[in-house]
């Protein structure tokens, strides 16, 4: 979820390739953010939009009644909503970003420098991870433990309640609870105080599987490397992963293949590529995404798809994470394709919602359960009623109508990417700087410097006359 490093060419090797955009990794991501929301919003308030229709078209219809799908239900247009491939968008990402400045040296023939940088790379990412996650997990804890949630508790709709802890009235209880959110969060994928962090575990630990790749596979030829990272992406194919696992080593896979100077050629003095491969790539890619989460057997299309799936896909798995994965596959291999949809993608806009989508990615669960919730039910909490002779609950609260929908949900987008941009501004800084501060006390500056004479002490040798 970090931006891309920038790119240094080196200058002693021809055998690099010219220098690409690969800012368009941003925009994509900045999309995966969005998309991450979208789905979130559908689930708390519409949840109808991950079926493959509204209403069983077989059954209990009145004479005449035809189903028509909503316009969201439509192919395409339902990756919008059900955007579960925001998150192997992210894992995709990860795999290029983690992969990219490596294999530049690598084929640079740097590999000192490059080993260098993933040892410290690798160290950076777990509190550049970690800091920020329980900063928001503190800030969540603290406003539930003053009922904060307490509307989003008593509305309608069970995603909402799921999300939404409850107080805690014992001060060591809310506390013990705070440290084991902490620690689940990264051991059993489980947070309380916003069940959207859990993603933040294999991501970290997707990030790691890479940089072991990049560590093994370092003198390997880079056509090898290729295969070796297509393969993984076969493996976590088979054992049931392909939404996540097989993300990360397409990315680096991508990564490879964008810096193999053969392929850039060919693709620079080449243009059917992008006119051709690019539009149904990414055609063929979204209507793969475009499989229904709920009920595929209600519409032809969708039916058609899960018997596809019946024969391609490992017994036991998931087929909407599945189809969404080789949706991505095939979507980026557009991207690669063709420099203008990389441009598209590097434009300010798309780039600007890269840049804050980690910080949208903590708080939009946050905001959504107190904010938005308020703007959509109000602040008053339905009164208890008397049933068998005791006091419980009152019915759950109604969201307000489609006008206030539609008027309130906007505003809120505006308010979320607003802290999220404050965040990145200011939380995101303070914690690169705790990083760094963790890293000069960890790291011993002397082997750093061994190393830099040691390189010296070889150059001389090489350059001096032999012992008589």
């Amino acid at each position: 979820m970090f931006p891309p490093p920038s790119i240094v060419l080196p200058s002693n090797t021809m055998s690099a390739a010219p220098k690409e955009n690969v800012k368009w990794v941003d925009g994509l991501r900045g999309i995966a953010s969005l998309l991450v929301v979208a789905t979130h919003l559908a689930r708390g308030f519409d949840e109808d939009l991950f079926k493959s229709i509204s209403k069983d078209p077989y059954k209990d219809l009145q004479p005449g009644e035809v189903v028509v799908p909503r316009l969201f239900q439509y192919p395409y247009l339902r990756v919008l909503v059900q955007g579960r491939i925001g998150v192997s968008i992210f894992a995709l990402v990860t795999g290029y970003v983690c992969a990219l400045k490596p294999i530049r040296q690598f084929r640079a023939g740097q590999m000192d420098a490059a080993f260098s940088g993933i040892a410290k790379s690798a160290f950076r990412r777990t509190p550049r991870l970690f800091l920020p996650t329980t900063i928001i997990t503190v800030a969540s804890w603290f406003i539930c433990q003053f009922g904060v949630y307490q509307i989003a508790n008593r509305s309608e709709g069970w995603w909402i309640n799921h999300s939404s802890p409850n107080m805690t009235p014992w001060i060591g209880r809310a506390i013990y609870e705070l440290l084991n959110a902490i620690v689940t969060t990264w051991s059993a994928l489980w947070n309380p105080y916003d069940i959207n962090h859990w993603t933040l575990q294999p991501l970290l630990k997707g990030a790691f599987w890479v940089y072991t790749f990049l560590i093994g596979t370092a003198y390997m030829k880079p056509r090898y490397r290729m295969t070796a990272s297509l393969i993984l992406v076969a493996y976590f194919y088979v054992s049931k992963d392909a939404h996540l696992g097989s993300q990360f080593f397409f990315g680096t896979f991508l990564t490879e293949l964008s810096q193999d100077p053969g392929h850039t050629a060919w693709l620079k003095s080449n243009k059917w590529p992008a006119r051709t491969l690019t539009p149904i790539c990414i055609i063929f890619g979204l209507m793969l995404a475009s499989y229904p989460e709920k009920n595929p057997e209600w519409r032809p299309w969708s039916l058609f798809m899960l018997r596809v799936g019946h024969r391609i896909f490992p017994d036991g798995s998931e087929y909407p994470r599945n189809y969404s994965s080789l949706g991505l596959f095939c979507i980026t291999l557009g991207i690669h394709f063709s420099s203008g949809v990389k441009d598209v993608l590097s434009n300010k806009y798309l780039l600007w919602f890269g840049k804050n989508s980690f910080a949208v990615y903590l708080l939009h669960g946050t905001l959504l359960r107190t904010i938005l919730v308020w703007m959509l039910f109000g602040v008053s909490f339905p009164k208890d009623v008397e049933k068998e002779g005791k006091m419980v609950p009152g019915p759950p609260l109604k969201i307000c109508g489609r006008v206030g929908w539609y008027f309130w949900v906007p505003i809120w987008l505006v308010m979320l990417y607003s802290i999220a941009n404050q965040w990145t501004k200011h939380v995101d800084p303070f914690c690169a700087r705790m990083t760094a501060r963790i890293e000069n006390y960890m790291f011993e500056e002397q082997h750093t410097t061994l190393s830099a004479e040691a390189q010296q002490n070889r150059e001389k040798a090489k350059l001096s006359p032999l012992p008589r």
